[in-house]
This record gives C-alpha cells, sequence and structure tokens, in this order.
C-alpha cells in the first residue's frame, strides 16, 4: 500500500457504540477471549434484535483510536459487530487495519450487505435472516460465492418454520459444501433442545450453538 493509501486509512473514522473485552459467545471462536468492536446503525430490523441499543448514538472515532483502544486489552482475537457493520464503508479499512495489525479478526453481519469488499484474512459469520425475523426479504444469496472454508452462515430459529426453511436453503445453495452452518434458537422463544432434537432426527450437516455470553450474562451490553 502506498503512502498516500495509508495516510487516507489512518484518516478514516466510524460510528462506534461500544468498544470491549468478553468472552466470544458464538461461532467457531466460542469460549476464546476476544476483544469486540460494536459498530452503531443497521437498516434490518430483525423483531428479536438484542442490540437495538447500536441503532443510533455511538461516537464517532478515527483509525488510530480503534487501533489504540483495542491494543490496551492484549487480545489475539478480534470481532467486529453491530449493528450492522458493513453500512460503515469505512468498516472495510477497519478490517483490513486489523489484519494488518496481525490480529485474528472475525466479522459478524448479516446477508443483507456486499461481501466482495471484505479482506480474504477476515473470518466472515453470515447471518441469513429466516421467515420469523421478519428481514427475510433482504438475504443477499449472491453473497455465498464470496464465502470459503474459514467462513460460517448462521440461521437463527424462531419455530419449526424457520427450521424447516433453514434446511431448504442448505439443500437450495448446497451451504453445507460452502462452509459451515450454524444453527441457534432465537433466545427464549426457541427452545434449546428442542432444536438440537430436529437437527440429530434430521442428521443434520450443521454446528448447533448457544449464545454463551447471554447465560453467562444474560443481555448485558458490553458482554
Amino acid at each position: 500500500m502506498g503512502t498516500s493509501s495509508v495516510q487516507a486509512s489512518r484518516q478514516a473514522s466510524l460510528r462506534i457504540t461500544e468498544i470491549f473485552y468478553s468472552i466470544q459467545g458464538e461461532s467457531q471462536k466460542i469460549g476464546l477471549p476476544t476483544a469486540f468492536i460494536r459498530l452503531t446503525g443497521c437498516p434490518l430490523r430483525c423483531q428479536y434484535c438484542d442490540t437495538a441499543y447500536a441503532f443510533h448514538g455511538g461516537e464517532d472515532m478515527s483509525m488510530d483510536s480503534i487501533l489504540q483502544r483495542i491494543a490496551g486489552f492484549n487480545a489475539q482475537h478480534v470481532t467486529v459487530t453491530g449493528g450492522e457493520p458493513l453500512a460503515q464503508k469505512d468498516c472495510l479499512i477497519l478490517l483490513r487495519e486489523l489484519c494488518d495489525s496481525g490480529y485474528h479478526v472475525s466479522l459478524e453481519t448479516s446477508g443483507a450487505l456486499d461481501l466482495s469488499g471484505v479482506d480474504k484474512r477476515v473470518m466472515k459469520v453470515v447471518d441469513f435472516k429466516t421467515p420469523g425475523s421478519g428481514e427475510e426479504a433482504k438475504n443477499r444469496y449472491s453473497s455465498i460465492e464470496y464465502l470459503s472454508s474459514q467462513d460460517q452462515i448462521k440461521f437463527v430459529l424462531c419455530d419449526r418454520n424457520d427450521y424447516e426453511w433453514a434446511k431448504s436453503k442448505i439443500n437450495e445453495f448446497a451451504l453445507h459444501q460452502c462452509c459451515e452452518v450454524l444453527f441457534s434458537p432465537s433466545h427464549e422463544e426457541l427452545d434449546a433442545a428442542t432444536l438440537a432434537d430436529w437437527i440429530l432426527q434430521d442428521h443434520l450437516p450443521v454446528r448447533f450453538q448457544i449464545q454463551l455470553h447471554k447465560y453467562l450474562w444474560g443481555n448485558v451490553p458490553g458482554k
């Protein structure tokens, strides 16, 4: 990258809701101490959203300020989340800067935005929205072509209808051949044991997961 490009990257800024250090509660990295950067804003309004506080507000932070905060946690793993982080164009610069700084970087994003510009070193966790979310129509299935074996596709399931719908999408797009598929019950909406039983009965090629952080701390911001 040339000097002018480096300077442009350092001048970028993002609207940040919170930066915190916690245990990763989802994905392949579950259980690992992780630094989280939660960007402000989201174009979706899922009915079960647990981070609506990130829709508005936040604080404008420079790239250098963000990187300095992250460095203070002495973490190996960094997750960029939201809201919907890709709704801010400079998120792509942030992801690249984090990778260049030597972190293991993951991105938590919906299936509604373009993934083509995401640094290939970033592990993408793509949350395709089910009918029960109320935002199914915004899924961008063309994003699948930008996924590799290091990435994951997540379905948050509200009921049996969502489960059957997600199964149909796995078959339609051969998702399990593209990357790992995660099935998660919507917290306090679908019984976790019930979902686990369905997966076992159907021998699905998916990873069952619950949101570990909610069982540790509940719906507490910054956890």
